[in-house]
């Protein structure tokens, strides 16, 4: 019997679990330790920002879910890995020991990184529930008292994805409160062009966003670097490609919305051999560490460089299809150790992505995510939105009922044609 560990359920976490418990033999027991017991579906955040959700709308209590798949939850959390001990301190003063574990933490958020950066300073935040919840009611207000808006990400970020769909978002809702006209709108990021993501590109979102934002009136500042928030002002540094002073910028704001930067969880940073510098878990190509060849890693826990020289700090982001490969590709490794075979499944690394804009949106596929590409391609309309909902009641569906399945590698295919996504009615997608 082997005791199998997942530290953490968020998006990567809860499949893990689902697919691990799939993979494993009867005898071996599964424990997923995670802070709290409720799942939230996190790319529905910038929907609760702006009222289009509620909490209780993409929540799952994983209590009962788990209970009935037979993985133990244990709630409490954790505050240290001992990974020498192969053992996990939780932060009730207890341990848990395991065979192999399975980090899927997510991120730590580093606002702290920026004088004034976050919910506890001056901007507002989508990354958690309860920052986007907090969001909303800072939204309310700007709509009660119109003024300017800053959106976007600091320096370090490495999901730029959310904030490209917040802006738009956030413009759709106040084009529909009917108070669009009173609020300017500038979106600032430390990209070096409108579109990068963090990936150079793909296909052509550069034109599609820099024309949406255009289409919009939403004006941007590319390879800015904030340095301080202020109550109702935002100091930006916007940098020449060697990385010197270009011009700085003060940005009055009455509401703002910052992506931070990220980095490792406190229970892993600075574990030798285990994280980079930045506390993010090294892995090789079997999602599996080497200094501690039992510890296998998925999702934005994981350390991968970024794609080339940009003048600021500009992470990679870890898409949703590329989680469900790491997952896949952990769960039959971990399988072929108890088997007492070497492991060989490797993750695709692909990256799938839809970008809501509200009432539209733009969907890109890189094959693979870090360039040069077997297919890279972007592409938009409405059909984007209304996939967008689809996946949503998918895979809040596929959480409550403990589904392993992987709904992600069906879109890849849409995507690139073998069905047309475009074609595929909501209702249709929603009742997969």
């Amino acid at each position: 019997m082997a005791n199998i560990a997942v530290l953490g359920a968020g998006l990567g976490g809860v499949i893990m679990a689902y697919e691990m418990k799939s993979a494993m033999r009867p005898e071996d027991r599964l424990t997923v330790i995670n802070l709290g017991s409720t799942y939230s579906f996190v790319p529905s955040n910038p929907w609760v920002a702006v009222g289009w959700r509620e909490r209780g709308d993409i929540s799952v209590d994983l209590e009962g879910v788990f209970a009935k798949r037979g993985i133990t939850l244990r709630p409490e959390g954790a505050k240290r890995v001992h990974a020498v001990e192969n053992r996990i301190e939780l932060n009730d003063g207890t341990f848990l020991d395991y065979d192999y574990l399975v980090i899927a933490t997510g991120p730590d958020l580093a606002f702290d990184e920026v004088p004034g950066l976050g919910p506890q300073g001056y901007t507002q935040s989508v990354c958690h529930i309860d920052h986007a919840l907090d969001a909303k009611v800072a939204y309310e207000a700007l709509v009660d008292s119109p003024g300017p808006v800053v959106i976007g990400a600091v320096q370090g970020a490495s999901c730029y994805g959310p904030a490209y769909e917040f802006a738009f978002i956030l413009e759709t809702a106040l084009r529909r409160a009917k108070v669009r006209d009173r609020v300017p709108m500038t979106f600032v990021t430390p990209e070096p062009y409108i579109g990068h993501l963090g990936l150079d590109g793909v296909g052509d979102t550069k034109g599609l966003l820099e024309s949406a934002l255009r289409e919009r009136h939403i004006k941007w500042i590319t390879n800015a670097r904030v340095t301080k928030v202020e109550a109702g002002r935002m100091f930006v540094e916007e940098v020449n490609d060697d990385g010197s002073l270009k011009t700085s910028h003060e940005l009055p704001f009455a509401y703002s919305m910052m992506l931070p930067a990220f980095r490792g969880v406190p229970a892993v940073a600075g574990i030798d051999g285990l994280t980079n510098p930045r506390g993010f878990i090294q892995i090789d190509r079997h999602q599996r560490n080497a200094a501690f060849p039992n510890i296998f890693a998925i999702g934005v826990c994981v350390a991968i460089p970024p794609v080339g020289k940009t003048p600021l700090a500009v992470g990679v982001p870890k898409t949703g299809f590329m989680i469900e490969s790491m997952v896949t590709a952990t769960a039959k490794n971990i399988r072929a150790l108890l088997d007492g075979e070497a492991p060989r499944a490797v993750a695709t690394w692909n990256a799938v992505c839809l970008a809501d804009f509200g009432d539209q949106g733009i969907a890109f596929v890189a094959q693979p995510q870090i360039p040069p590409r077997n297919v890279n391609w972007s592409a938009q309309g409405k059909w984007v939105h209304a996939a967008k909902i689809g996946f949503e009641k998918y895979f809040l569906r596929k959480v409550r009922l403990g589904q392993s399945d992987t709904f992600y590698e069906n879109l890849v295919l849409d995507v690139l044609g073998i069905k047309k996504l475009k074609d595929i009615h909501l209702d249709e997608v929603a009742g997969k």
